[in-house]
């Protein structure tokens, strides 16, 4: 028994080395020298990446939410990011931006809502006119709002050295001021993801 699975071994064996050959190219010596090192191959540079850690610099706070955005919803996400490189300012300031945008409206650029509008609130960061905010055109363009925010947040002596729901809070005035923590770490995944798109 022993020998037969022997012989079995090295017929398999045998026939893994047939093919390879067979399949293989054929190494005849022609006298040419064969060429040994790599051909070059084009590779398509990568875009540079964000360095994460200043995506979130004091860790998150608390259990975090995440949901499954649409294609509407990514959309503003860049617009979010384009207008945060627009006003001059860094990946940290795209964070805050994003996690209030997903706390005060899942990044939908909500026009009035009616009976369930909270007071005059609209768009992306649920901004109110009479509030001095803007007209309603403005506070639902995305970019606008955005810069909007980004304004108040530039005003926030420390904001960089914040929790991100005291540098959110401080520019919304919310009457729940901690939920805007949840969001932190689906913010820092999108703008890690879109910053350099």
């Amino acid at each position: 028994m022993n020998t037969i699975m022997r012989k079995s071994v090295l017929g398999i064996a045998g026939l893994a080395v047939a093919g390879g050959l067979a399949a293989g190219p054929l190494n005849h010596d022609t006298g040419t020298p064969v060429e040994t090192t790599p051909a070059a191959v084009a590779v398509q540079a990568d875009k540079p990446a964000v360095d994460k850690s200043t995506l979130i610099p004091h860790g998150v706070q608390g259990q975090q939410s995440r949901i499954e955005l649409s294609d509407e919803q990514i959309a503003n996400t860049k617009a979010i990011i384009a207008a945060t490189k627009k006003a001059g300012m860094d990946e940290r300031a795209a964070v805050v931006a994003i996690a209030t945008a997903l706390q005060e409206s899942k990044l939908e650029n909500l026009g009035h809502l009616g009976e369930r509008n909270d007071h005059d609130s609209q768009g992306l960061f649920q901004q109110r006119p009479s509030s001095g905010w803007g007209t309603v055109e403005q506070i639902t363009d995305p970019e606008y709002s955005t810069l909007a925010f980004l304004k108040g947040l530039k005003q926030v002596d420390g904001w960089q050295d914040m929790p991100l729901t005291k540098a959110a809070q401080t520019v919304q005035v919310s009457a729940y001021p901690f939920h805007y923590a949840q969001w932190e770490q689906q913010a820092a995944d999108l703008v890690a993801e879109h910053w350099n798109s």
